[in-house]
């Protein structure tokens, strides 16, 4: 996720639990529910089909069963099913996250009405050309995560210009949300003081610049082909620069991305930014302190689904991965992974990693969880295939960030869909950096393995 977002010790490694994969029906009742509800009522024609069932309450149905399953299957009495899932819900990636969702809305509501959204929109207007505006944002989003070293992060900044650029611009809020994704999951999979990075290169034992330059060869090609892709789907973009909006506002925004970039902590920059437009509201407007109070409660309001889905997500990640359906999956994969390919140890090694974090990810929704949760057993298989230890952290973190990117009640989509008021799945379906990823590194990765062996 991110750097400040630190892996919680009550995710214990895999091989003390006993595997077994039907653990794993739980999230396939979540997925089912959520996801084809959505698509039915799509065929029927239903406006806003997604939105229909919440994903917060698809995942009761899911919640109950996996909590069943344990009492079946002897993991614990009903009170420790319970307190299994709370101790899923409060850890302490889930409480971050959680707490970013509403200092983002805080902010984005604060900033909107202080004018600090509309005096963005109008310089970032004016700066780029109108067929690069949506690569611009690609760029900013990717330089600023890099340098962050969090999707979350940069996503709670960017997200509430980017709402200013969809109103003044009639920009496509699908669109620009895969270009705000796409750029977060580059810097995030990318970074060095990322949360991605730190798991996959200590669980690999690799070095981070070793890390890095075999990261870059994959994410760059990707990165270009996405800011090609954009610049070609953005097309003209038609607007018209007004001068109501005062330089003052962009100020908010300057300072949190000079502390960002300063390493401050994403909760103090997010509460810098709340405090700041609010006083440059009151300096240059009728911005009152009852007001300001009113939009942080609205902000906080905004939040409320995915704030409750996380928290849900979090409880029944851990009930399965209790029931041992995490442990089954690596350990599925990993048997996979040997049967690939005998006489090339190293691409079925690799490609075995690689199915590990990302569906190890599809499970957790939490892509610094999957690397932790797999971390041994890939570590394992880049042995047998004589992988290096920055090939092995590398391909780990490379697709359990795509998996994140790609997943429609991942952290990611669900901050975008509730800010820019679209479904996760527009946002899901619209994050091309890793769809392209996905094949640039897959592929890259098989030339490798070709040449080597």
């Amino acid at each position: 996720m991110n750097h400040e977002e630190q892996p919680s010790p009550t995710f214990t490694k895999p091989s003390l639990i006993t595997p077994k994969l039907s653990a794993l029906l739980p999230f396939a009742v979540f997925l089912s529910l959520f996801l084809g509800t959505g698509i039915i009522l799509t065929l029927q024609g239903v406006y806003s089909a997604f939105s229909q069932l919440p994903a917060s309450i698809a995942i009761i149905p899911a919640i109950l069963v996996a909590i069943y399953a344990g009492m079946r299957i002897g993991t614990g009495s009903l009170n420790q099913q319970i307190a299994q899932f709370i101790s899923g819900a409060g850890n302490s990636n889930i409480t971050t996250m959680c707490v970013i969702y509403l200092l983002a809305g805080a902010f984005a509501v604060v900033a909107k009405a202080t004018g600090s959204v509309d005096a963005s929109v109008e310089l970032g207007l004016a700066i780029f050309p109108d067929y690069l505006l949506l690569p611009g944002l690609f760029l900013v989003a990717a330089l600023l995560s890099t340098a962050m070293g969090t999707s979350m992060g940069t996503i709670a900044a960017i997200t509430p210009i980017a709402l200013g650029f969809i109103d003044s611009a009639q920009l496509d809020a699908a669109l620009v949300a895969g270009c705000i994704v796409s750029g977060a999951i580059f810097g995030d999979n990318l970074s060095i003081i990322s949360d991605t990075t730190i798991a996959s290169t200590r669980s690999q034992g690799a070095h981070m610049k070793d890390k890095f330059k075999v990261n870059f060869k994959f994410a760059v090609p990707a990165a270009l082909i996405c800011l090609v892709a954009f610049a070609i789907l953005g097309g003209e973009v038609n607007h018209s620069i007004s001068s109501d909006a005062s330089l003052i506002g962009l100020l908010p925004y300057a300072v949190i991305l000079v502390l960002a970039l300063m390493g401050v902590n994403v909760f103090a920059v997010l509460v810098a930014g709340i405090i700041l437009a609010a006083v440059i509201g009151m300096l240059t407007s009728d911005y009152q302190v009852s007001a300001w109070v009113n939009d942080i409660n609205s902000g906080f309001a905004s939040m409320q689904d995915i704030f409750i889905l996380s928290l849900f997500m979090g409880g029944l990640s851990e009930l399965v991965r209790q029931q041992g359906g995490l442990a089954a999956l690596t350990k599925a994969i990993e048997s996979l992974a040997r049967k690939l390919s005998p006489s090339n140890n190293k691409r079925a090694a690799g490609f075995g990693i690689a199915g590990l974090a990302f569906l190890c990810n599809f499970f957790t929704a939490n892509n610094t969880v999957s690397i932790i949760v797999t971390g041994d057993t890939a570590k394992n298989l880049a042995t047998d295939g004589e992988l290096s230890p920055a090939e092995s952290a590398s391909l780990l973190d490379v697709f359990a960030c795509i998996n994140q990117g790609l997943l429609p009640y991942g952290a990611q989509a669900l901050l975008l869909g509730a800010t820019l008021k679209i479904s996760p799945i527009e946002v899901a379906s619209h994050a091309f950096y890793p769809m392209v990823l996905f094949f640039v590194a897959g592929f890259s990765f098989w030339r490798l393995t070709r040449k080597n062996n």
